[in-house]
């Protein structure tokens, strides 16, 4: 069974999309909150809670193939405040890269480190941040390569995420896990970054190749409930104060849903825009087309998603709940989850979606590590 250390764990997600072929040695998050609800799921064998910046790789037992980090954002989001990988929170990928050399410095190395973030890494500072990401793999005697998954080709959830994958220079890489050139992976904005990096960072990049997954079979309907707990619907004079934030582009999407006739669930995020005047307002912008927007955490009230249900002249809406928000990021009903609504909110928007992972570690990372089919050094 194949060994992971998982970093920035929140709930445990990306073990959940590990699945039960991979074997968690150590898990590590600062929150206690989120890891209590990691230890309910997972138990408390593994996870050391506390600032990354404190570990040690003697807290790291034996010798893992796989090192997963999906550190935070929020400093290399287009919503944040532009700090990037020099900000206090996404300025933690540098704590996880020591722990990494101190393995490296003991012969303990990972065959395998997979960073997650958002999109927005690509473009932080320019694309020195994304850079900077590179460069380490390289500096540490890593190949590596990106790709951009997006949840929704797996679940009914709009959310592309930036994952950068590496690998130890030596260990041989099947012929099939190898692209000669960008694909449906690797989109314009990964190219520019890609164009950008230093050139010796180029020399070790690996256009990483994995097939088309198959189409999606779900959409935002199907993982609605119909008698939710933790939110309730909300009152006619509550959904017409809603529908008023609309622009008038909105109304017409929602029009059409009346049209119908039959019964349509689409979902509302508030945003802040500006008028015709140039004075900001708040606005309701709606979408029907099967897809939630992204989960976010819920930093404040317009943050957190709201479910619009049309069917005929009647309209409906409320907050989506804490467990639509779970089955959005591809956890199972038997996932336990806070029994406070934010907090619910905030480990499932901060995290990474499971059959994301799951489809990477299936198609890319578990081929690797059996070295199936013809292969080749990843580099000198």
């Amino acid at each position: 069974m194949r060994g992971f250390y998982e970093f920035f764990a929140g709930g445990g997600m990306a073990r959940a999309g590990l699945g039960r072929n991979w074997n968690c040695l150590f898990a590590n998050d600062f929150n206690p909150k989120k890891s209590a609800i990691y230890r309910l799921n997972w138990g408390s064998r593994e996870l050391k809670t506390g600032d990354i910046r404190l570990l040690q790789s003697a807290d790291l037992p034996k010798t893992a193939d796989l090192a997963w980090a999906s550190f935070p954002c929020q400093d290399l989001s287009l919503a944040g405040g532009g700090a990037g990988l020099n900000g206090a929170r996404s300025g933690t990928f540098y704590a996880f890269w020591t722990v990494m050399w101190e393995l490296i410095e003991e012969g303990r190395a990972p065959d395998l480190i997979v960073l997650e973030n958002v999109n927005g890494a690509l473009t932080s500072h320019n694309g020195r941040d994304f850079a900077a990401i590179c460069s380490q793999f390289h500096d540490a005697g890593y190949a590596c390569g990106a790709m951009i998954m997006d949840a929704a080709l797996f679940l009914p959830q709009s959310r592309p995420r930036l994952f950068v994958v590496g690998v130890r220079k030596g260990v041989c890489i099947p012929l099939c896990s190898r692209a000669v050139a960008p694909s449906i992976w690797h989109p314009p904005a990964l190219q520019n970054a890609f164009a950008a990096l230093p050139s010796e960072v180029k020399d070790s990049w690996i256009w990483w190749s994995m097939p088309a997954p198959a189409a999606r079979n779900a959409a935002l309907a199907d993982l609605i409930e119909d008698e939710p707990s933790g939110v309730s619907w909300r009152t006619p004079t509550e959904t017409r104060r809603l529908l008023g934030l609309m622009s008038d582009v909105n109304l017409r999407k929602v029009e059409r849903a009346k049209a119908a006739r039959r019964r349509v669930v689409g979902c509302v995020y508030k945003r802040t825009r500006f008028d015709e005047t140039g004075v900001k307002i708040q606005r309701a912008e709606v979408r029907f087309d099967g897809l939630s927007g992204c989960l976010r955490t819920p930093a404040g009230g317009s943050s957190r998603q709201m479910i619009l249900v049309v069917e005929g002249e009647r309209v409906s809406s409320r907050l989506i709940s804490a467990r639509e928000t779970a089955r959005l990021m591809g956890l199972p009903d038997d996932y336990l989850l806070p029994l406070n609504y934010n907090e619910a909110y905030h480990l499932t928007g901060d995290g990474v979606a499971v059959p994301v992972v799951r489809y990477l570690a299936e198609h890319l990372l578990e081929p690797i590590l059996g070295g199936r089919g013809a292969s080749f050094p990843a580099a000198a």
